[in-house]
């Protein structure tokens, strides 16, 4: 990100810090952004009618594109800051503020508050657990006064879950493009193609093919894992359409959570909208989380997830084994496919850790 609309700086500044902003030095700094999108942290100092004030500012610009299924996606945050959605808030839990929000054609530009404080592999389990508990309260909160939703158009549906399930196995290419150049698959499994010990399945996804071969060497109690899943797929999803429609942020992973003096600040809206109960505990669970840590985690949040949505709503008395569904739906194939597309024994080794757990989970 080389290029800053001076006004648009001005503006946001002034918003930011109270008073009019004659004029502003910066310097920028990347930040990790998203999909088609760059965050950058501003520093410098402001220049206003008294004197020069510091300041740090975050700009996200987040380019035009589509999503499967959820085309707006791209401008949602957008959206969201332009509506009452921030008023669902409390201290304890809250998104960064936007001090100006601009849309321009095929992209928007946020300048918004930066968030400091511990994120990522530097939470720990009572950070983690405080950040499933609060989140746990505002979806509660919200299902129970769904008036606080009311004139918010740009969420994504409940649909979304189904869809992403389905790419996996619907995402097929011809046997001449995997095999070709053009194609990112590994060197080993185009062989394997070639070769014929991997038979491609009308219809379906190269993952869904290679799981069902004898060249995946995924254990067997695990793969059957994923193939009754595939062959129970209606029953599955017509177990969660009965579940409660909650609010859903759909990212809600130990990188969009940051933890400061017992606060949470969350970040990243674009896939924010309808889903069922439960998706956003699967992802803080299981995304990203370090392998061995799996355990002890599920142990943790869960637990505190639920009692926090219990103070609301009637949670399903099955629903540790929804959870475990909406982990296995949503990172069942991706965990696999890490396996499948690596020959580094250590890679391997850790993905089999990983579905084994979900297996013992559902045990």
């Amino acid at each position: 990100m080389t290029e800053i609309n001076q006004a648009s700086l001005l503006k946001a500044l002034s918003k930011k810090l109270n008073t009019s902003v004659q004029s502003a030095d910066y310097t920028i700094e990347t930040l990790n952004g998203g999909t088609l999108g760059d965050v950058a942290k501003l520093t410098g100092k402001a220049q206003t009618s008294d004197g020069k004030k510091p300041y740090t500012i975050v700009l996200k610009i987040q380019k035009k594109w589509e999503r499967p299924g959820d085309p707006d996606s791209w401008r949602r945050e957008y959206d969201l800051y332009q509506s009452n959605f921030g008023d669902i808030f409390t201290e304890p839990l809250r998104w960064p503020e936007c001090y100006l929000a601009e849309l321009n054609d095929d992209k928007i530009e946020l300048w918004m508050e930066y968030i400091s404080g511990d994120s990522g592999e530097n939470l720990d389990f009572e950070a983690l657990r405080l950040a499933a508990a609060e989140w746990g309260r505002i979806q509660g909160r919200l299902y129970a006064h769904p008036e606080k939703l009311t004139g918010i158009k740009c969420l994504s549906d409940p649909g979304r879950l189904f869809r992403n399930f389905e790419e996996w196995h619907t995402r097929t290419y011809s046997y001449e493009f995997l095999t070709s150049e053009k194609c990112r698959l590994p060197g080993f499994l185009k062989q394997l193609l070639k070769d014929g010990s991997i038979k491609l399945c009308g219809g379906k996804s190269f993952e869904y093919a290679l799981l069902r071969s004898d060249s995946c060497d995924i254990p067997e109690h695990l793969k059957r894992m994923l193939t009754e899943l595939d062959e129970n797929k209606g029953e599955v999803f017509a177990r969660l359409k009965r579940l409660p429609i909650v609010f859903c942020h759909r990212d809600f992973w130990i990188e969009n959570i940051f933890v400061s003096d017992g606060q949470i600040r969350l970040i990243d809206w674009d896939g924010a909208g309808l889903g069922c109960l439960g998706e956003d505990i699967a992802s803080l669970i299981f995304d990203d989380t370090e392998t061995d840590n799996l355990h002890a985690c599920f142990r943790v949040l869960f637990p505190a997830y639920v009692n926090a949505v219990s103070e609301y709503m009637e949670v399903p008395p099955d629903f540790y084994r929804t959870v475990t569904d909406l982990i296995l739906i949503t990172f069942g194939y991706r965990t696999a496919q890490k396996h499948m597309f690596t020959q580094d024994p250590e890679t391997k080794k850790d993905q089999i850790k990983r579905l084994q757990a979900v297996h013992d989970w559902r045990s």
